[in-house]
């Protein structure tokens, strides 16, 4: 995959900061949305924000209210889309094709946080079966690595319950969001790989039992 991103003009920026406030606008007030640790969000420099999937909402909850602009990841195939595909590609986007070694949209991401932007994946891949988050894998310590990124982890809570992957239709309900202390790239390089994955997942975990407890919700059993 090649780096065909549209230059970051004004006109641009503009065009993602409109389509920013109405969407994330429309979902906060139609879902009752509470944010809780946004002042975690790094202003500057490259940032890693690694986000459970819920609902095809998560790009406007994952980002909220932060104003820095984040870059996500879609399966290239929703590009493909008439209509659909094209505005996806008028915002920052950087494809990706799934169940594979992609080492070119690897590069491409690595190279965007080069730049000091903000990209946010999800890396369970796809939206949750039963609202629980699954494990991290280890590829996210390469990329910071590489970068110099630090990894931001926020947790979404609420849309399993309005919109679970077997229902066709939304339902309205209660979200919260919440951005955890971010993980510098000194951390990450000191832990490893492995060891860093498994911190991820962890963090990832409590702070969605923390969350769940905020929003009056039974916190998700693991088994270890």
């Amino acid at each position: 995959m090649t780096d065909d991103h549209p230059k970051e003009n004004w006109l641009r920026l503009l065009w993602q900061r409109i389509g920013h406030i109405v969407s994330v606008g429309v979902l906060s007030i139609l879902y009752r949305v509470k944010i809780f640790g946004k002042e975690n969000v790094p202003q500057d420099g490259p940032l890693l924000v690694v986000c459970n999937h819920q609902s095809f909402f998560d790009p406007m909850f994952s980002q909220t209210w932060v104003w820095r602009p984040f870059y996500f990841v879609p399966r290239h195939t929703l590009l493909q889309i008439p209509l659909w595909g094209r505005l996806i590609r008028s915002f920052f986007v950087i494809p990706i094709r799934p169940g594979q070694a992609d080492v070119a949209a690897m590069k491409t991401i690595i190279n965007y946080l080069k730049q000091g932007k903000a990209v946010c994946l999800y890396p369970e891949g796809t939206r949750t079966y039963d609202g629980r988050i699954g494990q991290v894998k280890p590829g996210f310590g390469l990329m910071s690595r590489r970068s110099g990124a630090c990894v931001l982890p926020v947790v979404i809570d609420g849309m399993f319950e309005a919109w679970p992957r077997t229902q066709k239709y939304p339902r309205l309900g209660r979200v919260g969001v919440m951005y955890g202390k971010p993980f510098s790239a000194e951390q990450i390089k000191a832990l490893g790989d492995e060891a860093f994955a498994e911190e991820l997942t962890r963090t990832l975990r409590q702070m969605q039992a923390e969350l769940r407890g905020k929003m009056g919700r039974e916190p998700f059993d693991y088994i270890e």
